[in-house]
């Protein structure tokens, strides 16, 4: 399906959607939005697919909603009924849309991205702000350049910690850490969000597009996705869930394991000291 705002390419089994709007540092829209949601779900029904990589093109990943957008609801103003009589699917993951089997808090507009069944990588090439920094949160893993720059911003426009930031961040970097980047909003580097927590590596500019998409096709090519799926499902799930149940719930998944080609495969490519060739079965 041809796209306005964002680009989609498969290769090596690792789906990547890139931001496409470089002369405006990628500033989120509700096309975009739309656009980045069909290239996540056609990547997960996609079984040659098993790595999501979200980045953006230019010299910046996100730069937050589009500053027009936010001018306008500054002049007219904007409530939460306003977004919902716009469409359910704007707010919620509701209705035909919601994921089977999802939690509620997986549901929600930009956190449905823990309920997809693949790994997904925030590829940071620059600067993200704002929304941008929200949509980040919600990937797995955020690897980013040393061009790379973050900041909240909310509070210098008057707004608060938007989409469940106040949730997410403090899970990522600790309490102090979340209070610090929300209250100042000032923008910190790729080195100091490193020693946060807030990304996984940093990559030199340079060598950071083909390094980020080294460590994609290690994860597509050298682990079982079976595995990659119910994994990412358990660690979700456990953020709200307690020790007893989440250790019950790994012995129950632990023993279907035993049942499958890929738990077979996982040994015998061990023992027959030659690359994995795992199925996801």
């Amino acid at each position: 399906m041809p796209t306005q705002e964002t680009l989609y390419n498969v290769a090596n089994r690792v789906a990547t959607i890139t931001l496409n709007r470089p002369d405006k540092l990628n500033a989120w829209t509700a096309l975009m939005e739309s656009e980045v949601r069909s290239h996540m779900e056609n990547a997960e029904q996609n079984d040659e697919v098993r790595v999501i990589v979200l980045t953006g093109a230019g010299r910046g990943f996100c730069a937050g909603a589009d500053m027009s957008l936010l001018s306008a609801v500054a002049e007219r103003g904007l409530d939460y009924r306003d977004l919902d009589d716009r469409g359910r699917e704007q707010v919620l993951r509701d209705g035909a849309n919601r994921r089977e089997g999802a939690a509620p808090d997986f549901q929600k507009k930009y956190s449905y991205f823990p309920a997809i069944g693949k790994p997904v990588i925030a590829a940071i090439n620059g600067p993200v702000v704002g929304l941008g920094l929200v949509i980040i949160l919600y990937c797995d893993l955020r690897l980013a350049s040393d061009a790379g720059r973050f900041s909240t911003t909310f509070a210098r426009r008057g707004l608060i910690a938007e989409y469940g930031m106040a949730w997410m961040l403090p899970r990522i970097i600790g309490i102090a850490n979340a209070l610090d980047l929300l209250f100042s909003a000032r923008t910190i580097d790729a080195a100091e969000a490193l020693r946060m927590g807030l990304v996984n590596r940093v990559f030199p500019q340079e060598t950071f597009l083909e390094k980020a998409q080294e460590y994609a096709q290690e994860l597509a090519s050298t682990v079982s996705p079976r595995s990659l799926r119910i994994i990412k499902r358990q660690v979700y799930e456990a953020m709200s869930q307690p020790l007893a149940e989440a250790f019950d719930i790994s012995v129950r998944e632990m023993m279907a394991c035993f049942r499958t080609e890929d738990f077979k495969e996982g040994v015998a490519h061990f023992v027959e000291k030659r690359p994995a060739a795992f199925t996801g079965k």
